[in-house]
């Protein structure tokens, strides 16, 4: 019975999803709610046929890019099932679980590995038990959706408390570190080393609190950050140290690198395997994803709190960019209250005298005057996204870079725009 309820959910979900693809929608989510409400049970009964069951990966930054690079990693010696879109709900693991399964409702993979925003990770482990959890930080994120930081603390911690075989924590965060109480699985920690730290700062840390070096023993540990003379990420993984050249760019993705590689310990992978595995990540969904149009190089940058932004700024350290593009929606997916751009700091932005800078989305206006307060000049205010974008590629020569940090719908509506009038790079 169970069989044909799985197979029956399969096809429907399988059928909506094409539904909306004929009608030219994305649609990542809706084809998983329709099966949620006629099949409830469907994922926990698929998850379960996994012989290493689910990895969940949530936190306030880095949950796509860094799912991303665990599933890229386990990818070397398992097959492995992610939701690479983003869509971070149950629902969205629904439809990518429906969407890779066969027509039969056979899933042919061996682990899950599923980004879970920090609320709906916890109705997620209400359905299906976890086996390993990777959780990454927690910042000052649409406050009007979670509340205060220690509210989201909780939640990851309810993560933690249900994950049965191994949790995998950032050290360098205290609220995240504190969870090993709550969990009777396996802990691991990564972590950046001591002479990095100032440059990763927690939430205490960005608003002035004193830098705190943590002494627990760490899995993977960053060591260097690449820089022009040395392109090259070094890492200490399993107690050996080893360069590796990330395609992800800036700072706060070596770190989550250093998160992806102490997951695949924890499958016994070897060294030579996780170095082998971060080398082939790619840039995930409009996180540092880049487009070839007319000859330049149009590079997008997915931005949503301040922590993000300030370590997203830093990309232009190696981006060397022409043009810059600041795209800020109010949208519900954006959070609705942007007061949070007064706290992220653009003054790297007026270091990139010779570049020419502009505002777009809805709050293209409020977005200049934020950039004034920091003596940052604006050359345009485009609230068209597409116009935005196209001005800043007209006003540059071949060969030259432009950099567009967008918000969540921002982002999405930019990528279309890109995938039609450029090439992936």
């Amino acid at each position: 019975m169970t069989r044909l309820l799985d197979l029956l959910a399969v096809w429907l979900g399988k059928s909506t999803l094409l539904v909306l693809r004929l009608a030219g929608r994305r649609g990542n989510a809706l084809p998983g709610l329709v099966v949620e409400k006629i099949f409830p049970g469907f994922l926990a009964r698929a998850m379960g046929r996994l012989p290493h069951g689910v990895v969940v990966v949530s936190g306030t930054n880095g949950k796509t890019t860094t799912t991303k690079m665990v599933a890229t990693v386990l990818g070397e010696r398992l097959r492995v099932l992610t939701n690479d879109t983003g869509s971070n709900f149950v629902r969205g693991a629904i439809t990518a679980t429906v969407e890779h399964a066969g027509w039969g409702a056979r899933l042919p993979y061996d682990v899950a590995v599923f980004e879970l925003d920090e609320a709906w990770a916890v109705r997620f482990v209400e359905r299906v038990t976890p086996k390993r959890a990777l959780l990454l930080n927690v910042m000052r994120d649409q406050l009007d959706r979670f509340g205060e930081i220690d509210t989201t603390a909780r939640l990851l911690g309810k993560v933690a408390a249900v994950t049965t075989e191994h949790v995998v924590l950032n050290r360098d965060d205290q609220r995240i570190a504190a969870l090993a109480a709550a969990t009777t699985a396996a802990v691991s920690y990564y972590g950046v080393a001591p002479e990095l730290r100032e440059l990763f700062p927690n939430d205490e840390e960005l608003y002035g609190g004193p830098v705190a070096i943590s002494d627990l023993p760490v899995a993977v540990e960053l060591r260097a950050l690449p820089s022009p003379a040395r392109p090259a990420v070094g890492l200490r993984v399993d107690g050996t140290d080893r360069d590796v050249v990330i395609r992800a760019e800036g700072p706060h993705n070596a770190q989550n690198a250093c998160g992806a590689a102490a997951v695949a310990l924890t499958f016994g992978f070897d060294v030579d395997a996780v170095i082998a595995g971060l080398a082939k990540v790619s840039p995930a969904f409009g996180r540092g994803q880049t487009f070839t149009v007319d000859g330049r190089l149009v590079t997008l940058q997915l931005v949503k709190n301040p922590a993000g932004f300030r370590q997203s700024l830093r990309t232009l350290d190696t981006a060397a960019p022409a043009a810059i593009v600041v795209a800020i929606n109010d949208d519900y997916a954006d959070g609705r209250d942007v007061s949070w751009l007064w706290d992220v700091d653009f003054s790297a932005l007026g270091e990139h005298r010779d570049a020419r800078r502009a505002t777009s989305g809805t709050r293209a206006a409020d977005m200049a005057v934020r950039l004034r307060y920091d003596d940052v000049a604006v050359d345009e205010i485009e609230p068209d996204l597409e116009k935005a974008v196209r001005s800043a590629v007209a006003a540059v020569v071949p060969g030259d870079r432009v950099v567009v940090f967008s918000t969540y719908t921002a982002m999405w509506e930019l990528h279309a725009v890109l995938q039609r009038i450029g090439v992936a790079a």
